[in-house]
């Protein structure tokens, strides 16, 4: 088995009600007004042709071999304020 390293990262404009959270473990993830909670996570998409539309597995046998594959993960999150 060889090591694949992967970065993510995303700048996205986000409505001024969405706050920071933290978790009873301490992972931070976003309140959204609506009551719900959101964590943005790796989630694999699968083609069979890479020209056309990607989408996410149906089978969650597939989508568990993918994510027992992934280590370790962090996500941080920060709001820039101009």
């Amino acid at each position: 088995m060889k090591k694949l390293n992967v970065t993510i990262q995303l700048e996205m404009s986000v409505p001024d009600e969405w706050e920071l959270v933290e978790t009873s473990e301490g992972t931070p993830v976003l309140k959204l007004p609506d009551g719900q909670f959101m964590d943005i996570a790796i989630e694999p998409l699968f083609t069979t042709n890479p020209e056309e539309t990607w989408s996410s597995t149906e089978d969650e046998d597939t989508l568990n071999d993918i994510l027992d594959m992934v280590e370790s993960e962090e996500v941080r999150y920060e709001f820039v304020v101009h």
